[in-house]
């Protein structure tokens, strides 16, 4: 039986050193005993008999892991707590590529915005391939010494504390959090790059914000550094209560009304002495920069409205 052979060597190729003698020993006996029955049905055994009944047991390596399951890269008790890290890893990386990218695209001459978006894009993946990696292989070079991250002990808790289970959105959720984050910092440094910016160089850009406009951005700064303390205090929460709501609320409720003041502020832009490099002129930006803050004013004020919902259910 020299395919039998050839079998269980290919299976005992696939098994750790220790279990392949006693293993090929209680898989060649199995195969011994399916040949015998078929040899009492139907006589003499041809090769393809037996090949057919080695294939209907299937490749060496499915039986293999069958014996013994290959070990997993993390452990099953570790990967909430790896999808967390990566999850926050990610989200730190995400904020501060948008401060790199805006520093550089605002230091730029061109200020070209398709640039940014790649730049911003192409940043956060080679980021995030790089920590993905590194904290995947930091798990699975810690479950190899036999310990499991994830029966660490936590912090006291209390039931208690758990939220109700009829309300499925108190949960905050990451990706909303660091998203909100990012877009508040990447506000502050627009308004307020042109304080540390080489004034000659701020001075020669194509096309920026008029003075009444960028002095009323600058006046609403501090509530955006308020929406950067909201975002933080939500990632120490996770779970929404009143407090949280109650802030939520007001400043979403500050940004719908900003924006609508801002946009009907106008003239928002001016023509710098450099040539405008663009398919549009400072008038056609001007009025697409107008409907843009108008579209923009409808999520805050969304937000607001459903907080305010969130908090009535609450109550």
């Amino acid at each position: 039986m020299e395919l039998v052979e050839r079998y269980v060597a290919a299976v005992q190729r696939e098994l750790p050193e220790s279990k392949r003698q006693e293993i090929g020993r209680e898989l060649n006996a199995n195969i011994m005993d399916q040949l015998d029955a078929l040899k009492e049905q139907q006589g003499q055994l041809s090769e393809d008999d037996v090949a057919a009944v080695l294939k209907q047991m299937g490749r060496p390596r499915v039986v293999a892991y069958q014996f013994v399951p290959p070990k997993a890269l993390v452990a099953a008790e570790d990967m909430p707590l790896l999808k967390h890290t990566l999850y926050m890893v990610l989200g730190v990386l995400f904020v501060l590529q948008v401060i790199g990218a805006t520093t550089h695209w605002m230091g730029s001459s061109d200020g070209n915005l398709i640039r940014f978006m790649l730049q911003l894009a192409a940043g956060f993946m080679a980021d995030a391939c790089f920590a993905f990696t590194v904290i995947v292989l930091s798990f699975a070079a810690v479950n190899g010494t036999g310990h499991k991250l994830g029966n660490c002990p936590g912090k006291d808790w209390s039931p208690k504390e758990l939220p109700k289970a009829d309300l499925g959105w108190q949960h905050i959720s990451l990706t909303d959090i660091f998203t909100d984050l990012a877009t508040c910092i990447f506000l502050l440094i627009v308004i307020w790059y042109p304080l540390w910016m080489d004034p000659a160089e701020f001075a020669a850009r194509s096309v920026t914000f008029t003075d009444t406009a960028l002095l009323m951005l600058q006046w609403f700064s501090p509530v955006i550094v308020l929406s950067v303390l909201l975002s933080l205090w939500q990632l120490q929460q996770r779970i929404w209560n009143r407090s949280l709501l109650l802030s939520s609320i007001a400043v979403n409720a500050a940004f719908t009304v900003f924006l609508v003041v801002l946009a009907f502020s106008g003239p928002l832009l001016q023509a710098g002495p450099a040539e405008l490099n663009s398919l549009f002129t400072v008038l056609q930006l001007e009025k697409g920069f107008t409907y843009g803050l108008l579209i923009t004013a409808c999520f805050p004020g969304y937000e607001a409205v459903r907080d305010l919902l969130r908090l009535n259910r609450l109550n």
